[in-house]
Order: C-alpha cells, then sequence, then structure tokens
C-alpha cells in the first residue's frame, strides 16, 4: 500500500491574489503548479497550510470534519506570516467543491479524504526579505488515505528534549512548513541515537509539543495538557479530545507542565500519555527516554482512556454517534 498521503486526486482547487483581489477558483490539474523561481515562498518561506479530513458514512454522505476551525486557523497563520488575508467563505467553497468532485474516491472507514489547504507567496522579488509578498497562491490537494496504523498500532518511543524548541515562540501557533523543517534534524538525531519515534520539545522543561502533534498526559480520570499560547500549535484535534473527555466526566485541565512532574506521574500504573493530530487522530506514548535514561508510562501499551476517546471522535467522524457540535459539513 502507498505511503499515507503519497497519492494525490488529479484535479485540485486554486485560486490566485494579485492586485489586491482574489481570482475565481478553478479546478485545475494537481501534478504541477506554476512560479518563478524568484518567488517570495522560496526565499523566505511565505507558507502556510492546513490538514483536515473528509470521511464516508454508511449511508453513502461524505461529510468534512470541522473545516471552519481549520479554516480560521489557515486565516491566523496567513496574517501572523504577512500573506494576503484569505476570503474564508471562498475557501470553504473550494474545500466542498474539491471532495464533491472525488466524492466516489473517498474510502469507507477506517480511511478518509485527507484534504491540504495551502497558502504560498507567489511575488517575484528576492529584494522582499524584510516585507510581504503582494501576490499569493492558495489550492486544495486531496489524497485519499487509509488507516494511519497499518499494522496495528503501537506506543511510541519519545524522547524528552528540555535543550531546544520545535520553532521560535512567536512562531508556535502558525501552521508553517519552517516550522516542521526546523524539528527534521533534532528528531532524525533522536531516531538514530536513541530509537525515539519523536521529540517531545520541553525547553527549560516546560512540556509543551513533539514535531507534529500536541501531547496531552491521563492519569486516571484527568487529561492535563499544555494551555494555549503562541509557543505551539492549536490542534483541532486536541480541542476535539478535550470536548470529548469533559463529556465522558473526565477533568480536563489545561496548565504548564514540567518534566519533572511528568516523570513522576509516568511511573503510576493507570497513567496514559499520547500525541493527538489530523492524521493519526490519538496515537499512545509507550517510553519516554531523558537524560540516557527510559521512563515506561503506565503499562508502556495503548491504555482504555486513550482507545476510548480515539473510539468516541471516530464514531462522530464515521457517522456512528450524534454529531452534537455540529463539527461535520455535509458535501454529498
Amino acid at each position: 500500500m502507498a505511503a499515507f498521503g503519497s497519492v494525490f486526486m488529479p484535479k485540485m482547487a486554486l485560486a490566485t491574489f494579485e492586485n489586491g483581489n482574489w481570482s475565481e477558483a478553478n479546478m485545475v490539474a494537481s501534478d504541477s503548479i506554476q512560479l518563478h523561481p524568484g518567488a517570495h515562498v522560496l526565499h523566505y518561506s511565505s507558507t502556510c497550510f492546513e490538514g483536515l479530513k473528509a470521511f464516508r458514512h454508511a449511508d453513502g454522505s461524505i461529510h468534512v470534519f470541522r473545516m471552519d476551525q481549520n479554516i480560521k486557523r489557515l486565516a491566523q497563520s496567513s496574517r501572523l506570516l504577512s500573506l494576503p488575508a484569505i476570503d474564508e467563505a471562498n475557501v470553504a467553497k473550494m474545500i466542498i467543491e474539491a471532495v464533491a468532485e472525488f466524492a466516489s474516491d473517498v474510502p469507507e472507514p477506517p480511511g478518509s479524504m485527507y484534504i491540504r489547504p495551502t497558502h504560498v507567496g507567489t511575488e517575484a522579488a528576492i529584494g522582499k526579505a524584510a516585507a510581504p509578498t503582494s501576490s499569493s497562491m492558495l489550492y486544495v490537494l486531496l489524497s485519499p488515505v487509509g488507516d494511519y496504523f497499518t499494522g496495528g498500532a503501537k506506543a511510541l518511543r519519545l524522547l524528552l528534549d528540555e535543550t531546544g524548541m520545535r520553532c521560535a515562540p512567536h512562531m508556535g501557533m502558525i501552521k508553517s512548513g519552517g516550522n516542521y523543517a526546523s524539528a527534521l534534524g533534532p528528531i532524525s538525531r533522536a531516531r538514530d541515537d536513541v530509537q525515539a519515534d519523536q521529540i517531545l520539545f520541553c525547553p527549560n522543561g516546560d512540556v509543551q509539543e513533539t514535531g507534529a502533534a500536541n501531547f496531552l498526559l491521563i492519569d486516571g480520570n484527568e487529561i492535563i495538557t499544555k494551555g494555549l499560547d503562541t509557543t505551539f500549535l492549536h490542534g483541532v484535534t486536541r480541542s476535539s479530545i478535550l470536548t470529548l473527555a469533559a463529556d465522558l466526566g473526565m477533568t480536563v485541565t489545561e496548565r504548564d507542565l514540567t518534566v519533572a512532574e511528568l516523570l513522576e506521574r509516568a511511573a503510576k500504573p493507570e497513567v496514559e500519555a499520547v500525541l493527538s493530530g489530523t492524521a493519526a487522530v490519538l496515537t499512545s506514548v509507550g517510553t519516554f527516554i531523558h537524560n540516557g535514561k527510559e521512563y515506561k508510562v503506565g503499562t508502556g501499551e495503548p491504555g482504555p482512556a486513550a482507545l476510548k476517546l480515539r473510539q468516541a471522535l471516530n464514531d462522530i467522524q464515521w457517522g456512528r454517534a450524534e454529531d452534537k457540535y455540529n463539527w461535520l459539513t455535509k458535501v454529498v
């Protein structure tokens, strides 16, 4: 089977911003875009993106999950990167029209259609290192995906890094490629050196996020995660999981968490640690690696709370439970 996110639909929705206005969106071939080699994005990283999914329900209807939140975050990222302001209603229309065109290609559960809206600065001006692009391009790319856990879910190994950060503190809430690129080197070294699957960035002992996901600690009936600030990405899956946890009677605590407290709690058999994100939904963590030592998290295996929360979210996405928060947008 092809790697997650490596297969694309043959067309995508695309609109451009020039001379102060957005063009009408069109469905165009998705195998290439036209960019000047001097485009702002290629030199000064004026780029942001989103990741969301469309799901097929048992009656054949197709629904996009929490599209409004992803579009709001794309608008925020664009603003904070000084890209042209997006038209949120038009982006929603682009997403819906693209998904509708390829509705028959949306896989059955546990698969889905991964949706990647992308906004890039296109002005050809290499003298604009300290000035924003005056033109941009926004496109919506579709990729049918299977279950992220092909071969079954396994608990991850996380290296706790107290010296580095995933990205600059004022950039954390922006979903931009540069933030992922800056974490790649440390993650690659952690894989080679201690066979870690990911790094949990904890600058000066402050537990924040991994290279590509939010972090949550589950201790009995309490779910603990860092309160929102500018240093890390405000995950839509994180928000959804916290809402569902409260619905299930759990105590939701958003506060600072130190590495010392994390390791102390991890020793308890009922404790679970999870990563949340659009692709994997909830991924369990079985081992922390810190200062050359390994610490088992709870039992070291995926735990019951993580499985229950993941199922609760999937049931809404797949149309098997009531969508009481109106998280789904019906496409067809």
